[in-house]
């Protein structure tokens, strides 16, 4: 299992009349959050693109539980569960300052070629950088 925390601040464009964040941001947030995971692995889009491959989202799920308002720090919990093999499966528990959960949401991308959109198995500059965190 890998995890990661990711904090950030809801700036004033991603509220909406009411001062909440507007719901589609959390989506957002949750790619953010799933970037930075990655980043700590040495995968990120960059090392991507030079190898062909994209992860594009096949699956994302999300539960509100409460609003979050703008300038409020939220912290952003992303899990990977299980080594991946084709798809990586991400979850996310966003919490507010007071440690209140504000929403669960759970992604699924898949390895794909760039070049013909196919899905592939995972690729080995994937592997060689996760797989120590799984085995150890």
């Amino acid at each position: 299992m890998i995890s990661a925390e990711y904090k950030l601040r809801p700036r004033y464009g991603e509220v909406d009349q009411m001062g909440y964040v507007y719901h589609a941001n959390y989506v957002s947030f949750c790619h953010e959050a799933r970037t930075e995971l990655l980043r700590q692995y040495g995968i990120n889009d960059s090392v991507l693109e030079e190898n062909n491959v994209m992860i594009p989202v096949i699956n994302f799920q999300i539960t509100y539980k409460k609003p979050a308002r703008y300038d409020e720090v939220l912290t952003i919990t992303t899990t990977v569960r299980n080594f991946p093999e084709v798809k990586l499966h991400f979850e996310f528990e966003i919490k507010n300052g007071k440690n209140e959960l504000v929403c669960t949401a759970v992604s699924t991308v898949v390895f794909v070629n760039k070049a013909n959109r196919q899905p592939v198995r995972l690729p080995h500059f994937v592997k060689d950088a996760l797989k120590p965190a799984f085995i150890g």
